[in-house]
């Protein structure tokens, strides 16, 4: 897979990039880098199906809609990976929703502290 995704509203913290690809990393399923064609940004994500099962944050009918997605069907949610040596975390409080057939995306930020931000991956 090397799609171009269309977030409908900037990640928080990346507001003034607009321009992504996502590319499947070979060898690795399940396993993204979200690429700027226009800036030295990069983002390694994890199929959350994959590599957190169980990990169901809720979303909702509007962010649903906006992804051109009806109520039964299913976005594929990706979480942020970050890697230091010595340990791996992932993102839980902010979901990326994506709708594979159209590319649109959109970063969700959870409310609460249900989930964390960053969760140890060898623990889940």
């Amino acid at each position: 897979m090397n799609n171009p995704v269309a977030f409908l509203a900037p990640m928080p913290g990346l507001e003034d990039v607009h321009d992504f690809t996502l590319r499947s990393v070979q060898g690795a399923a399940g396993l993204y880098a979200l690429e700027s064609g226009s800036t030295p940004v990069r983002l390694f994500l994890a199929d959350a199906a994959v590599f957190v099962p169980g990990y169901a944050p809720p979303i909702t009918a509007a962010a649903l809609e906006s992804l051109d997605l009806g109520q039964a069907e299913l976005p594929q949610v990706l979480v942020v990976l970050n890697h230091t040596p010595g340990s791996t975390t992932v993102n839980l409080m902010a979901p990326i929703v994506l709708n594979p057939a159209s590319g649109r995306c959109r970063q969700l930020v959870l409310d609460g502290r249900d989930y964390p931000l960053r969760a140890d991956l060898n623990s889940l």
